[in-house]
């Protein structure tokens, strides 16, 4: 287990002090997989709402009207 500021600087590929590394904001990446995953999710429940629509039954055609009633 590392103590402190002391980790794994994965661009170097190794185990060292990443203060001294000059990895000044380890967390960033925490903040930003949050903020992602609330972006994600906001994007999820926006699209569920937007298919959720019930078809509506379509109503039949009107008939057409004859004017000439069978007589000619």
């Amino acid at each position: 287990k590392f103590k402190g500021t002391m980790g794994y600087n994965v661009a170097t590929d190794t185990h060292e002090d990443l203060i001294k590394a000059g990895v000044v904001d380890p967390t960033k990446v925490t903040r930003t997989a949050l903020q992602n995953a609330g972006s994600v999710a906001g994007l999820l429940l926006t699209t569920d709402c937007m298919i959720t629509d019930i078809p509506e039954e379509e109503k039949p055609a009107a008939g057409g009207h004859d004017h000439d009633h069978g007589m000619m």
